[in-house]
């Protein structure tokens, strides 16, 4: 056994059983398995040119010795990134734990409870620091939430007979360069017209839905924009106010102002700077809202024995259920920023955010003082962190760069220090320093921070935030180390058992691959830092994009897409780039096969396009005749088809390259999704297919964790006609040489979590990456085999197999009276997260095991459906007092005097062997979804007060 192999570690049968699975499956190598389940025409002839895999300690040097190549300056850029200081108790109990870091989104409230109450705390805070009625349970990042309000105002003017036909939009240009470059993306395909300019000159005569403003501005002034907001109001257009977080512990909140839709990143609150990402950006809005706000959003309901218990709310919003009528594609959060950042808020509390909060304004406002004593001019008049100094930036940025630090130089006349939680006195004296040496005078030091405020009254903060009890508990590093555990007692994750999500690829974060992201020389990298002193990040980004670019057969890779369904979004624009510039701009059809991702069709509205639906045969394949003759019909105006690969029912259609020949013939570009990419690598790709454009799930197939719904990251990888349409940045250059604007905040989206996936194809290598796929395909196909005598396979191959994954049909169970949803809730007793549910066909579990679960726990999973199905045989449509029906059973049921059902204790909670010596005990019983709906709730404040209200 090699003890120094990664691929040994990362897939999970071995050598000795692999002939027991084989067997069970019916073929006698894993080389029959892959012929009968790939079409021939698609495979690769060739092995993936890539680098002899490294094994951990040789990738560990590797990846150290990348990052010291890493200049860690002294940051002071703002522009909407700001270093700050993760707490200990944070980074060790939820960045380092798997046990939140490998959850799943939420879907299955009653084994999520603890994640979902970290979620709402956020929430809380949100709502809290804004003033606004509701907030999501995070966004991608600033620049995208931003676009995302402006799309919320676009869709509900309609509601405004006055409004409907107005598409103008107006943008302060103070908002930040990276948001107003994004808002431009968005806006061309709806067709919003943006008007950018001085928002104390604005016509309020003049006919516009919207309009957005920064708080404070991309300047660092703080503006009084009271008048402003009046304005609009008086005018009937609705405002977005862009908020610097930490500056509402001080400035009065936007919602006070009558903001409609406040939006910023909770990036400050402990997560590091990561290069661009991943942060969790926030969302708040009016109640009146609910109903199109983009995203998730935790709210309280109750369970069957009326105790509180927590779910996601409002889910008919979603794209999944609306396709292309959603107002947003939305489908990756930033999760596990987002509970960081509101543990942050938990363990500083409000005492604490204000004691950061003070210091930061403080330390700005002496610095101010000692930068007049110079003889430098400062043209903030009020300002929270961030001062512009009338300086040469020619004659200080040598001498800063030379003291290891770094400003923002907006022009030749003008250099911005936006100062941070981790500047202290020793930092202000060697800023001081850095202008004395440039204007050649001596050096007067600070002491101590001088008292005093620059913001003015009428915009000082007057109202108590996070007042609740959760922000005022947990303040020493015990209780919160407590607390957090408490919270991950509460959640299922990879770390307890396996997640056969089908679709969503839940496969092994090996602990190899996460490591990097705790180094400080990755962490503190600013995203507009000039590219030199990001050596490290430049060579690990440009051998991760040169990967990713060979495995899937194409030309070039963009990294900046944040998440998958942005990667969607991105990879229609560059088609859409493409057409017009072959003068081709009314190509604006997008046929999309019935069984897609609820995304594919949200995100091709969001692109401009018009979705037309092409059917499936009974099989449950693209119906190729329906295809032809819709792609002849549309002949002249065809962009594009979107289709998943194998299908989203599991199975490698032999017509994919006669369906992207038709698509080519007929004018249009073929956009795959990458969502099945875990049964493509190194055994077929994209190019050789005939697709032109495909995004990846990097938090799927190359292994970022899914932290409970996000991080993601949804890179795009493209054919050669493409590449000059990669997207760009306005700050630091980047993309094709005809850029689109920004799809994302940062130049390369999430940077930091891309080590994940660099380690992951380093690690593996060519051979190891081939044998993952043809272990996933052998895992899903020994499943299927097991199941066969218990449970009907909806769809399979010509040959017989699945894919990587399948799905499992549990219609015929009504007879019995049991739903898909009962066989869900039962698998939580028997300690697993459910498969996904009803997706893409109602009534049906999608199962995929992935390559790094062993035969032990697969036999574990099929054991569990297998004593399932005879409950389901026991079970009848006249007795709703069963098993399944009162599924999951909770510890306080198990351990009540009373015992009120027709089975024993011991066959609700132990039903089989194993479990007892690793039993999950679901935290609630079943969930109340239409309670929770019907009476929303989306903040940890006490129930009484809603009840008062």
């Amino acid at each position: 056994m090699r003890t120094d192999s990664f691929a040994l570690r990362h897939i999970g049968p071995n050598e000795s059983e692999l002939q027991e699975m084989l067997s069970t499956v019916g073929v006698s190598s894993l080389d029959q398995l892959i012929y009968e389940t790939l079409p021939d025409d698609i495979k690769l002839k060739t092995p993936l040119n890539l680098p002899p895999a490294l094994s951990e300690n040789e990738y560990a040097e590797h990846i150290g010795e990348l990052a010291a190549k890493n200049k860690v300056f002294k940051t002071y850029i703002g522009l909407g990134y700001h270093q700050a200081i993760l707490p200990a108790v944070i980074q060790r109990n939820i960045l380092e734990n798997p046990g939140w870091y490998t959850a799943y989104t939420p879907y299955q409230a009653e084994i999520a409870q603890g994640r979902l109450e970290a979620l709402l705390n956020f929430q809380t805070m949100v709502s809290d620091l804004t003033g606004m009625e509701l907030a999501n349970a995070s966004l991608l990042d600033e620049s995208t939430a931003a676009a995302e309000a402006m799309a919320l105002l676009f869709a509900v003017r309609e509601r405004d007979q006055k409004k409907n036909e107005v598409v103008k939009f107006f943008v302060s240009d103070e908002v930040l360069p990276q948001t107003i470059s994004l808002l431009k993306t968005r806006a061309i395909p709806l067709g919003i017209e943006l008007v950018i300019g001085d928002h104390s000159e604005f016509d309020f005569s003049e006919e516009f839905f919207g309009t957005i403003i920064q708080y404070p501005g991309r300047s660092g002034r703080v503006y009084d924009y009271s008048k402003f907001v009046s304005g609009c109001k008086d005018a009937q257009i609705r405002v977005v106010v862009a908020a610097d977080i930490l500056s509402l512990v001080r400035l009065q909140a936007p919602g006070e102002l009558g903001a409609d839709v406040v939006v910023g990143t909770t990036q400050r609150f402990g997560i590091p700077l990561g290069y661009g990402g991943p942060h969790a950006a926030y969302f708040a809005t009016r109640e009146e809202f609910k109903r199109s706000i983009p995203g998730r959003i935790i709210g309280v309901t109750k369970d069957l024995n009326g105790n509180r218990a927590l779910r996601m709310a409002l889910q008919t919003r979603e794209q999944h259920i609306k396709r292309d009528k959603a107002t947003s594609n939305i489908c990756t959060a930033q999760v596990l920023l987002a509970v960081m950042a509101g543990m942050y808020a938990v363990y500083h509390g409000p005492k604490g955010l204000k004691y950061i909060a003070d210091t930061v304004h403080s330390s700005a406002v002496t610095l101010e003082a000692k930068l007049k004593e110079l003889g430098y001019q400062q043209l903030n008049s009020t300002y929270f962190d961030t001062l512009q100094i009338k300086a040469s930036a020619a004659t200080v940025r040598p001498v800063a760069e030379k003291n290891r630090i770094n400003f923002y130089y907006p022009d030749e006349e003008t250099v911005v220090i936006a100062l941070n939680e981790t500047t202290n006195i020793k930092d202000l004296n060697r800023i001081i320093s850095v202008f004395a040496e440039a204007a050649g005078k001596d050096v007067s030091y600070i002491e101590k921070l001088k008292e005093g405020t620059s913001i003015q009254e009428e915009v000082e903060r007057k109202k108590e935030f996070l007042t609740q009890d959760v922000f005022n508990s947990y303040h020493s590093e015990t209780d919160m180390m407590r607390y957090i555990k408490k919270l991950e007692r509460k959640d299922l994750s990879l770390n307890h058992s396996m997640i056969a999500l089908g679709s969503c690829t839940m496969k092994l974060n090996a602990a190899s691959e996460m490591l990097p992201l705790s180094n400080p020389q990755w962490g503190n990298i600013h995203p507009f830092a000039p590219i030199d002193q990001a050596e490290g990040y430049q060579t690990m980004l440009k051998r991760l994009e040169d990967q990713l670019t060979e495995i899937t057969g194409f030309a070039g890779t963009s990294l900046q897409p944040n998440s998958g369904a942005q990667g969607e979004y991105a990879g229609l624009m560059v088609i859409r780039a493409y057409h017009e510039s072959r003068g081709e701009s009314h190509r604006n059809i997008c046929l999309i096969p019935s069984s897609a991702h609820g995304t594919n069709p949200a995100s091709a509205v969001m692109a401009g396009m018009k979705v037309v639906v092409t059917k499936a045969t009974k099989e449950g394949n693209i119906d190729v005749e329906d295809l032809r003759e819709k792609a002849l019909k549309h002949k002249d105006n065809l962009a594009a088809l979107m289709v998943t690969y194998p299908s989203t029912h599991g199975v490698f259609e032999s017509s994919i390259r006669e369906v992207t020949k038709i698509i080519h013939d007929n004018g249009g570009q073929v956009y795959m999704d990458g969502a099945n990419m875990n049964a493509q690598v190194g055994l077929t790709n994209p190019g050789v297919i005939g697709a032109d454009v495909c995004h990846l799930n990097l938090h799927k197939t190359f292994a970022i964790p899914h932290g409970g719904g996000g991080p993601g990251v949804g890179p795009i990888c493209v054919a050669k006609q493409l590449l000059p349409f990669l997207p760009g940045n306005p700050v630091i250059e980047t993309g094709g040489e005809k850029a689109i604007t920004a799809i994302s905040s940062a130049p390369w989206g999430s940077a930091l979590v891309c080590l994940i996936s660099y380690g992951y194809i380093t690690m593996l290598g060519s051979d190891g990456l081939k044998k993952a796929t043809e272990y996933a395909i052998l895992n899903a196909n020994y499943i299927k085999a097991r199941l066969k005598e218990h449970y009907q396979t909806l769809y399979s191959g010509e040959r017989g197999r699945a894919a990587h994954e399948m799905i499992v049909d549990c219609r015929p169970f009504k007879n019995n009276g049991i739903e898909v949803v009962d066989i869900a809730k039962r698998l939580m007793d028997y300690g697993f997260h459910a498969p996904t549910v009803s997706f893409p066909v109602a009534g049906t579990i999608m199962i995929e095991p992935t390559e790094s679960e062993s035969k032990a726990e697969l036999d574990r999973f099929c054991d569990a459906l297998i004593s399932i199905r005879q409950e389901i045989n026991e079970s009848s449509q006249e007795d709703e007092n069963n098993i399944l029906k009162n599924a999951p059973h909770t510890l306080a049921m198990l351990t009540a005097n009373e015992w009120d059902f027709p089975y024993s204790r011991e066959q609700a909670a132990f039903p089989l062997e194993y479990i007892a010596d690793n039993k999950f005990w679901p935290s609630v019983r079943r969930v109340d979804d239409a309670f929770g709906d019907r009476n929303l709730i989306c903040t940890c404040d006490p129930i009484e007060e809603y009840m008062e209200a």
